[in-house]
């Protein structure tokens, strides 16, 4: 992940943790509205040009409520995967604050910081945190080189 999407995720991470219970809850059980249709519904003209198959709608639904489930789940993995990083405890007060969904402003007023200050300590978490995803990767080409040789 680059600077960027990893403040997007520390700043979202609070309600992607909802989401992502959210979706597990919908998921978890079998598709509803999924019954035919009978009396007088079933004998009307149907509107042309739409898919009207139920069950094909509620599959094609639920494979974009998945796609979207992982995506949550590899950005809230890789925050929590890279946590343990960041060893001063300003830092770690910070970035559980941020992960809370506190604003700047706030987590100045919390800890008596000025909001310059709560922002580039947020600065020096992301650079960790990018820092050592791009190392992870360095490490791999490594291992291959030295396989190689």
């Amino acid at each position: 992940m680059n600077r960027r999407e990893i403040e997007k995720a520390l700043k979202d991470y609070h309600w992607m943790v909802k989401e992502i219970a959210r979706l597990r809850k919908i998921l978890g059980g079998a598709g509803e509205r999924l019954c035919r249709q009978y009396g007088i519904e079933s004998t009307l003209p149907k509107p042309k040009g739409i898919n009207t198959d139920i069950v094909y709608n509620e599959v094609a639904r639920r494979e974009r409520l998945w796609k979207h489930l992982e995506q949550l789940v590899k950005k809230v993995a890789f925050v929590e995967s890279h946590i343990h990083l960041i060893s001063d405890d300003r830092e770690r007060t910070v970035l559980y604050c941020l992960l809370e969904g506190m604003t700047i402003a706030s987590i100045a007023r919390h800890l008596k910081m000025s909001e310059r200050q709560v922002f580039r300590t947020r600065d020096n978490i992301v650079s960790r945190m990018s820092g050592m995803s791009g190392m992870s990767g360095l490490s791999r080409n490594l291992n291959k080189e030295k396989s190689c040789v």
